[in-house]
């Protein structure tokens, strides 16, 4: 549930980029995200979190709330929804390696053999379509990949500790500050126009992107584990292909889908990976 959540993320990030600038975009999503998130924390009467927990809520915040939203959403401005999305597939991989550094867990080498197979289909697929080199938007992209990779790491640790909604829900608040000093030097530089398509693509982006969605996605890492559940997103860029040519209307090259089932095919191999010692 949480994939599919996030499969519809790069959609509304465009239909956000019809009225709003991607720095404005980034700042309000992770306001109205906090409002929503502090509304239900206080609701549920839920404490502090404890200091040894609040490095890590600062890694989520840094990597999930302002780094991957701002940079994938500046690598849309110039790239198509569907190579981003092919391109994101990466996260899985760079995801179970974070995890596995931090935890120092040791995984299969059918795991790992797996993982790197979709990684290298990604990347293909990557040089194929800019021409052998990699664009601007592939920077943004590869940037959004690391400091994601680490938010998602430590989430899915603190949520064996704290509910998964707490995680994500201090994150975003603990984000506000600067995602408000982001959003009051933004709307001055950048033209905001008010369009249905910028307004539904903004509030799904905050409510769902940036707090339902990891709601779902903590949750799920914590049961069944970082390295395994972030293998379940290789899914995701198949379903965000199939959302770009309904809501989008893009044209997909062939090698999009391609990529997108030899990445997904991945999935079985690393879902039966065994955890060495």
């Amino acid at each position: 549930m949480g994939v599919v959540c996030f499969s519809l993320s790069f959609p509304a990030t465009v239909w956000a980029l019809d009225g709003f600038g991607p720095w404005t975009s980034t700042g309000l999503r992770g306001l109205l995200a906090a409002a929503l998130a502090a509304v239900c924390l206080k609701l549920s009467r839920v404490p502090l979190p404890a200091r040894r927990h609040w490095p890590g809520l600062v890694a989520v915040a840094l990597g999930c709330v302002l780094g991957f939203p701002l940079l994938t959403t500046l690598a849309l401005q110039t790239s198509s929804t569907a190579h981003t999305a092919v391109v994101v597939g990466l996260l899985p991989l760079a995801t179970a390696t974070v995890a596995a550094l931090r935890s120092r867990t040791r995984l299969s080498r059918t795991f790992w053999g797996a993982a790197l197979g979709g990684a290298a289909v990604v990347l293909a697929f990557t040089l194929q379509q800019s021409g052998g080199a990699f664009s601007l938007a592939d920077l943004y992209l590869a940037g959004a990949l690391l400091v994601c990779a680490v938010g998602y790491a430590e989430g899915g640790r603190l949520a064996r500790e704290m509910a998964g909604w707490q995680v994500i829900g201090w994150a975003v608040v603990a984000a506000a500050p600067l995602m408000a000093v982001v959003t009051a030097l933004a709307l001055p530089a950048e033209p905001v126009h008010l369009t249905f398509r910028a307004l539904t693509g903004l509030a799904y982006v905050a409510a769902v992107s940036q707090f339902g969605g990891f709601v779902l996605w903590y949750r799920g890492m914590a049961q069944i584990g970082v390295p395994r559940a972030s293998q379940l997103q290789l899914a995701q860029p198949l379903l965000t292909l199939f959302w770009a040519v309904l809501l989008l209307s893009e044209e997909l090259p062939l090698a999009a889908p391609v990529t997108a089932v030899g990445v997904l095919a991945c999935i079985a191999v690393t879902q039966r990976a065994r955890t060495k010692g």
